[in-house]
């Protein structure tokens, strides 16, 4: 961790925010990170209340007694949009690796991955749009987390950065799997076509109106203004 982090003490906002339970993907954005202006470029358009949010952020005697009555989302959503891009610079990346080491964000789920330590990434870099998935480097696929964390907006991570880390730290990248799964029946192997499923011309899919795609997500990307609260929305 860099000296810059000390400077905010146990009673800051920041503290307070990632002592929560389930943000504990989450790594410490530095002071002087969050005072740089060239940082914050473009966020206060995509944050309500963006200057009281970024005050709160910044109030390093936070009592969540006394703010009680004080509605912390917007804060909660601006920090984890500049934690996004913290987390892209080198020291983001060396803060997330002793992470990554202690197996913070959990293992990949596939046998044949033998317990590979995976990585936090987002479907999207808008705020409200999904929750967070890992990435798992070995079989370069995607999963659920099997912790409390899963609840985390997946912009807080954003889409790249997986991709950054292992860029900025080759030697972490693992070797594919030497392994894969072939299904048998009887001990003999099963053709690729008994796995495939059969599809009649009754069950072909017809084009019955817009995607979810294009209904639901456009009217989220419309919205961003006054997108509800991190932990709220009904995101993947």
């Amino acid at each position: 961790m860099s000296g810059s982090n000390s400077m905010m003490g146990e009673g800051s906002w920041i503290s307070w925010f990632l002592g929560l339970q389930g943000n504990e993907f989450l790594c410490r954005v530095p002071l002087d990170y969050l005072e740089d202006k060239f940082n914050l470029t473009g966020l206060e358009t995509l944050v309500g209340n963006f200057s009281q949010a970024f005050d709160l952020i910044l109030d390093p005697q936070f009592d969540n007694e006394d703010w009680g009555t004080v509605d912390t989302s917007d804060a909660e959503q601006l920090y984890g949009l500049i934690h996004a891009r913290y987390i892209l610079t080198t020291r983001g990346v060396e803060d997330m690796c002793l992470k990554y080491e202690r197996g913070d964000f959990g293992s990949c789920p596939r046998v044949y991955c033998k317990g590979q330590k995976t990585l936090p990434v987002g479907l999207s870099d808008l705020s409200c749009q999904s929750h967070v998935k890992v990435y798992c480097p070995r079989c370069q696929d995607i999963f659920h987390p099997r912790t409390r964390c899963a609840l985390l907006d997946g912009a807080m991570f954003g889409t790249s950065f997986p991709h950054m880390f292992f860029m900025q730290l080759p030697n972490k990248r693992p070797q594919p799997p030497k392994d894969k799964y072939v299904a048998r029946l009887y001990g003999f192997q099963l053709h690729q076509k008994a796995l495939n499923p059969s599809q009649t011309p009754e069950e072909e899919p017809k084009n019955s109106g817009p995607s979810l795609s294009q209904s639901t997500f456009g009217a989220l990307d419309n919205s961003q203004a006054s997108c509800p609260p991190w932990r709220r929305f009904n995101g993947i």
